[in-house]
């Protein structure tokens, strides 16, 4: 698989579905607790961002938009982005 293969199904398979969950998640806290503190409220506006960002880096990669180089370089990002958020 090339690095811009990768990227289509890291982006498809995990990493939107990941944000999709967690904005579901939040959701369901603000439903349940009929509020939504500044906090959730910033997390959620971050997160929704976040996949749109993503949405469109998926598209560009598609597209033949991104080179093998920076496909590379964004999956060691994300790679490190989540080990860091496991920490």
């Amino acid at each position: 698989m090339t690095n811009v293969e990768d990227l289509i199904d890291l982006l498809k398979n995990d990493i939107i579905p990941e944000i999709e969950d967690v904005i579901d998640g939040l959701f369901e806290l603000i439903n349940d607790t009929k509020t939504a503190t500044d906090d959730v409220k910033k997390e959620l506006a971050e997160l929704q961002e976040l996949k749109t960002d993503f949405k469109v880096m998926l598209e560009e990669a598609e597209a033949g938009e991104i080179d093998e180089e920076e496909a590379g370089e964004i999956i060691a990002e994300i790679d490190e982005m989540r080990s860091e958020g496991e920490a």
